[in-house]
């Protein structure tokens, strides 16, 4: 099987085998397209004219690199056609008895020493291998949408598959400029496997009602870094695609985070597959069109506002990372800011990290002098919560601990004047328990910013079911001010981001815990194959490992979900007092500073 795989057939002619195609031929490869729709194939030949036009255009190849490339693709409408190939990827429709017959047929057409690679994200390549009269030399090649611009291709192998096999396409994928991961396996494998998991937790948070798909979206997007928010990204994939993969990856681990959420389903069942067919989630201008135009649930401006209350001046509690830079932003934004600690001397040195953080701005180009002097006017650090008599908002960030934050909370009801809004900015406690601290819980509401509070345009508003309309209204004219992106959503457990964020983490402890892939692998998966900022694990040791287990038990306790149980490993890390970052050891090792 030592071949230079110089000559390579691609099954299926649809958008990504079209992908796929493209890349082999700039890569120097005789390519064989095959489909058996002649319309197919023509329109796989007018991509590829296309999208090299606009390579050249581009200035990334030249006129004689696209005339050479286009002469190297020649279509046919028939599986004899992959006699002379080296290697055969088949990207037919995901169903295992279309793909069961393709290999059959190819069984009785190829060399002996020819590699067989399903493009498949859902199905058993083992089960197909086993379908082929040489299963040593079938493996997956899962290439990612669209081929040529996503670096990551997971490199797929059986039981059965040959390492000689798996080799010359690992190389293969190295010389075509893609970053391969060998993987095992099991439906999903790592990208989708984690990815998908994620999708349908989003589904079934918008089939709740929990949430609406503008700010699931937008909080993954603002909240995480990440380029497409779930739903939009449902949209994509195609949600039939998606429901698919995920009723696979349910046969498999009967967890109940991959059962497909119903909306799915019913999605499907209607027609209402996504972009392709021009609407699923959105609605958009065409089938297979980009732009999302409003529909009945497009939310309206008139709709969102409300008259709030009269907000001048802010108070913030705390003497952390967090209050300094959430009054740092209330300054920037105009309003006089009492920030007040446990003490003159912290509240001083909290005051002191903002004058930093403002220093810093200034010499990036980003503040001009005047500015910083004018912001810092407006804060006065204070030793005491007494200093917050006259405020109009007061928001609470000090540790995450339910019984502080009641006491907190008990004492701004006495300090504040009637009329204040209360808010704290608990990312995981129930926002209710804090409020019922008080004797006027319809005046306190939770708003979750994100750290770093300057940087990070995010700010989970969490109703309870007593807040007062107006309390809701103010907040959410406050986050516009501040130049923050509120996104609403309930009391419960994670709000939107950290209950869609942490599953996903915890699965991939879950994926090390069962030596599926390593950390290197996974991490690389998220980054090249679904756009994330910080794979897994990067993530995770820089949250902290003993915030993210709180988190996940928290999680747990609420939805009683077993998926949701923390992985052990987490816990046996955490238990060790290795917490990531800060502690020079987590899932890796740091140098300390």
């Amino acid at each position: 099987m030592d071949t230079p795989l110089s000559t390579i057939a691609v099954v299926g002619l649809g958008t990504m085998g079209t992908g796929i195609a493209e890349v082999l031929a700039l890569a120097g490869r005789e390519v064989i397209g095959i489909d058996i729709s002649e319309a197919a194939a023509r329109q796989a030949v007018t991509s590829l004219e296309a999208s090299t036009a606009r390579a050249v255009g581009r200035g990334r190849i030249t006129e004689q690199e696209r005339a050479q490339a286009l002469a190297r693709f020649r279509t046919h409408d028939n599986l004899q056609a992959a006699a002379e190939a080296e290697l055969v990827i088949e990207v037919v429709p995901e169903t295992y008895e279309i793909k069961q017959q393709v290999f059959r047929e190819l069984d009785a057409v190829v060399s002996p020493t020819a590699i067989l690679a399903t493009g498949t994200n859902a199905l058993s390549v083992t089960r197909l291998a086993a379908e082929s009269q040489r299963p040593e030399r079938v493996l997956g090649l899962h290439f990612f949408n669209p081929a040529p611009a996503m670096k990551l291709v997971e490199v797929v192998s059986s039981v059965l598959t040959a390492p000689p096999a798996v080799e010359a396409v690992t190389r293969l994928a190295r010389e075509l400029g893609k970053e391969p991961v060998a993987v095992g396996d099991r439906p999903g494998f790592v990208a989708d496997g984690l990815l998908f998991g994620y999708l349908n937790q989003a589904a079934a948070m918008y089939e709740a009602n929990y949430a609406s798909r503008e700010d699931i979206d937008a909080a993954m997007k603002l909240g995480c870094g990440l380029p497409m928010g779930p739903l939009a990204l449902l949209d994509l994939i195609g949600i039939d695609t998606a429901r698919t993969v995920l009723e696979a990856m349910y046969a498999e681990s009967r967890d109940r985070l991959h059962a497909p959420a119903p909306v799915l389903g019913q999605l499907s069942s209607a027609g209402l597959t996504g972009r392709k067919a021009g609407r699923g989630f959105y609605t958009y201008d065409a089938p297979g069109g980009q732009s999302v135009v409003a529909d009945a649930l497009t939310p309206s401006a008139e709709a969102a506002a409300g008259d709030g209350r009269s907000i001048a001046s802010v108070g913030v509690a705390g003497s952390g990372t967090m209050a300094s830079g959430i009054a740092e932003v209330f300054a920037k934004a105009g309003y006089t800011v009492v920030l007040a600690a446990r003490g003159q001397e912290k509240a001083d040195l909290a005051k002191a990290r903002i004058a930093k953080s403002l220093e810093r701005s200034v010499t990036k180009g980003r503040l001009t002098a005047e500015a910083r002097d004018e912001t810092l006017g407006r804060i006065t650090a204070a030793g005491s919560l007494d200093a917050f008599a006259e405020v109009d908002l007061a928001v609470e960030a000090v540790a995450e601990d339910l019984e502080i934050k009641q006491q907190l909370f008990a004492t701004l009801d006495k300090v504040c004047r009637p009329g204040a809004v209360l808010a704290t900015t608990t990312s995981s406690l129930p926002v209710i328990a804090i409020a019922r601290a008080t004797g006027r819980p319809e005046d306190v509401i939770g708003m979750h910013f994100f750290n770093p509070a300057p940087a990070m345009k995010l700010v989970e508003v969490v109703r309870t079911v007593l807040t007062a309309d107006d309390v809701h209204a103010t907040v959410r004219a406050v986050c516009t001010k501040i130049r923050k992106h509120p996104v609403d959503c309930g009391d419960r457990a994670g709000f939107i981001v950290n209950a869609l964020l942490f599953p996903y983490l915890n699965n991939a402890i879950k994926m090390v815990e069962e030596h599926y892939a390593s950390l290197d692998d996974i991490d690389a998966a998220m980054k090249l194959g679904g756009g994330y900022p910080m794979g897994p694990f990067e993530l995770l040791d820089v949250v902290g490992l003993d915030v993210s287990l709180a988190i996940e038990k928290v999680l747990h306790k609420e939805f009683r979900d077993p998926g949701l149980a923390p992985a052990p490993l987490l816990e046996h890390l955490v238990a060790a007092g290795c917490l990531g970052r800060k502690t020079g050891r987590g899932f890796r090792e740091y140098a300390r500073r």
